[in-house]
């Protein structure tokens, strides 16, 4: 029986680090959870909270909110990977974007810090329309996004969670840099349709320019380094190089990775897409 190890899932309350989360406690690993409200408290805008976290831990999870291109990214991985080494960690895999320069810059830190590694570069999440910035405009009938020609290769959090619980107890990953996709490429208006089928609702799709949408984002009051963020994902992710898939999930798993379909009707059973959107919630 492998020995348990003492674990930091940073972002454990998120959409990959709470399903590592429970996989790493499945199979009898110790585990705690990297976040704010949690003791000891972990703060990526706070390094004097880090050694704490770390104490007393084997391996580390690494996610950075909200993502690895924002600026200030690399200074926090790079303080925070020095600390992990002071601490006695020995083992990090680090949740990257696939297709993100930047993020690509924050993998290099990673490598060269002294720890054994794998970094997970993941597509679009198949969860960002359940859980994330694309659920409000579904539930209210109605997505307008710019770049519908853009095919993405989105996968699934379940099978992000399922490799990065492999990377982290078995040695056999260390060194090695995983592209995550679904099998299969849509696009917004193909996800739309498809969501459309499992719920059997009408949810209509309009295909607007990027200045519309960031004026609409305007709208909601929504602060400049989100608009920031939205614009670089949209102009560096969906782009038709990074539309390539990849057999990374099958390698690691032996399995073949979720198909949207199966995620889709999955989470229409679950009645997530049946809750009251909140713009509509705030006015009842």
């Amino acid at each position: 029986m492998r020995k348990a190890q003492n674990i930091l899932v940073l972002g454990g309350k998120g959409k990959t680090g709470r399903r590592v989360a429970s996989r790493l406690l499945a199979k009898g690993q110790s585990v705690r959870i990297g976040s704010r409200s949690e003791t000891p408290s972990f703060d990526w805008e706070d390094p004097i909270t880090w050694a704490g976290a770390l104490e007393g831990m084997h391996s580390v999870y690494i996610t950075f909110q909200p993502d690895l291109a924002v600026p200030g990214a690399r200074e926090a991985i790079k303080g925070f990977t020095s600390q992990a080494v002071k601490s006695g960690i020995k083992k990090a895999v680090l949740l990257s974007g696939k297709g993100e320069i930047e993020a690509e810059k924050c993998e290099e830190i990673v490598k060269n810090s002294g720890l054994d590694w794998t970094i997970v570069r993941a597509s679009w999440f198949n969860q960002n329309f359940s859980e994330s910035f694309f659920l409000d405009p579904i539930l209210a009938g109605h997505v307008a996004l710019p770049k519908n020609e853009a095919k993405v290769p989105y996968v699934d959090a379940n099978d992000i969670a399922d490799v990065v619980v492999e990377a982290l107890l078995n040695k056999e990953h260390n060194g090695n840099t995983y592209e995550l996709t679904g099998p299969r490429t849509l696009t917004f208006s193909d996800v739309v349709k498809e969501i459309s089928v499992v719920t059997k609702k009408d949810i209509q799709f309009t295909s607007i320019s990027m200045e519309e949408y960031n004026a609409m984002m305007k709208e909601f009051n929504l602060p400049d380094s989100y608009l920031w963020l939205i614009n670089y994902l949209f102009e560096e992710v969906l782009v038709e190089s990074n539309s390539v898939i990849t057999n990374d999930i099958e390698k690691v798993l032996g399995r073949k990775p979720i198909d949207f379909t199966e995620y889709a009707q999955r989470t229409a059973a679950d009645g997530v897409w049946n809750l009251i959107p909140k713009t509509v919630a705030q006015k009842v």
